[in-house]
């Protein structure tokens, strides 16, 4: 099974669940990340898991201009909206591809996972491409079961990075607004900046 990986704290949970029935790789491929710092942490984070996890992770090139072409007309969605799908797309689209190229049986990601991610979409769109590239894809809510919770205490347990934003420009520059708005009201200066992620969507109810 070749699994798309997203970020570190996500492929902790996933792939050792995923492990127990199916011999896994991983496959980070990520364009939207900004900046190529976050890019490059993020990547660096998930080596460490994979390294953990004795799983061989393949790495995709950073892609960063095709991914801002596809979703420049899209910049002032919100998160879940049409940006998103089409991120997931081009994600998912890469996997499925290298997938069937290297001879793997079956193929998924670990976004499910994430309570701000639309698994009913992700799933559609990971099976179009498994029957675009003849590959078979595994649906997924990783989330179910208490799955993140479950993936954050793994990672404070193994003293992981957890960014709080998505990763691409679009939610960073929001995130930064949100903070500033915030800072500008007394009552909230002398509060800690990096206790949560700011005005994101409301997660995903579990089915």
């Amino acid at each position: 099974m070749l699994v798309h990986i997203c970020c570190a704290p996500d492929a902790l949970y996933v792939v050792g669940l995923l492990r127990q029935n199916y011999d896994v790789s991983g496959y980070f491929y990520n364009p939207n990340i900004h900046p190529p710092k976050e890019y490059e942490r993020r990547r660096a984070e998930t080596r460490k898991v994979a390294h953990t996890l004795g799983v061989d992770l393949i790495e995709g090139p950073y892609e960063d201009a095709l991914w801002h072409e596809l979703t420049a007309r899209f910049k002032d969605e919100p998160e879940k909206g049409r940006r998103c799908d089409i991120c997931y797309a081009l994600r998912l689209a890469r996997t499925a591809q290298n997938a069937s190229e290297l001879d793997f049986d079956v193929y998924t990601t670990v976004m499910s996972l994430s309570p701000w991610k639309k698994a009913a979409v992700m799933n559609k769109i990971g099976k179009m491409f498994g029957q675009r590239y003849k590959i078979e894809f595994l649906e997924a809510n990783f989330k179910k079961k208490d799955g993140f919770k479950k993936s954050v205490e793994l990672s404070k347990q193994h003293r992981l990075y957890r960014q709080d934003y998505c990763g691409c420009v679009y939610s960073l520059n929001r995130r930064q607004d949100n903070q500033s708005t915030i800072n500008k009201c007394p009552k909230h200066k002398a509060k800690d900046r990096t206790e949560k992620p700011l005005n994101r969507p409301e997660p995903e109810k579990l089915s």
